[in-house]
């Protein structure tokens, strides 16, 4: 069976060594790496306030699952990484409205510095139907 890695042309790039995602095929499972709130076209940073990034970085993260042949529905659990954890609340507004359903498991972290200077970067791992 074995893996695969997965991209999208409405996902950034990786920007080093690693998959922007990776499927197991054995496992059924999608597993997407951190993703920051790159324009896609450009791969420059999107500038705004911190809903306007994770709204940028969900965007992403859909994007991947559904190359991968999975979808948001299917996430399990999810890693946010915030610069500034006094942004929780509007980030939280805009990550509700991508898990209409069931929502996944999740830790959020604040960090002390994120890829290209970002104030979000998340991770997720979604099963496949």
């Amino acid at each position: 069976m074995g893996h695969r890695a997965v991209t999208s042309r409405n996902a950034p790039g990786a920007v080093g060594p690693y998959s922007p995602a990776v499927v197991s095929e054995e496992s059924k499972t999608v597993y997407v790496s951190g993703q920051v709130p790159l324009d896609p076209a450009t791969g420059q940073l999107v500038e705004g306030d911190i809903a306007v990034q994770t709204r940028r970085v969900l965007e992403s993260i859909r994007a991947l699952l559904e190359a991968s042949g999975s979808g948001m529905d299917r996430v399990l659990k999810t890693t946010v990484y915030m610069a500034d954890l006094g942004q929780f609340g509007p980030m939280n507004e805009v990550y509700a409205t991508f898990f209409p359903g069931v929502k996944p498991a999740r830790a959020t972290i604040e960090v002390s510095r994120l890829p290209k200077d970002a104030r979000i970067e998340i991770d997720a791992i979604a099963t496949l139907p």
